[in-house]
């Protein structure tokens, strides 16, 4: 968790941009130091969260924000 959240905070903060392509799970293992299970789970939940998109034979993909019918981010 304490890695998804750490992710989730830098998309939040615009240092990941809607259709980037995060750091895979071994690179984010190597980045924080965690075991390759543990970087998957942290992607998990960033999908589960709506924070990050993964496409078929496409790859990971940053999340563009949801808007509301009159153009506001939720």
């Amino acid at each position: 968790m304490q890695v998804a959240d750490h992710i989730a905070a830098r998309i939040a903060a615009g240092e990941s941009q809607p259709g980037a392509r995060p750091a895979g799970e071994r690179d984010l293992g190597t980045e924080y130091g965690v075991a390759c299970l543990t970087a998957r789970r942290a992607a998990r939940e960033l999908r589960e969260r709506g924070l990050v998109v993964t496409l078929p034979a496409k790859g990971t993909f940053v999340a563009y924000p949801e808007t509301t019918d009159d153009g506001q981010e939720q």
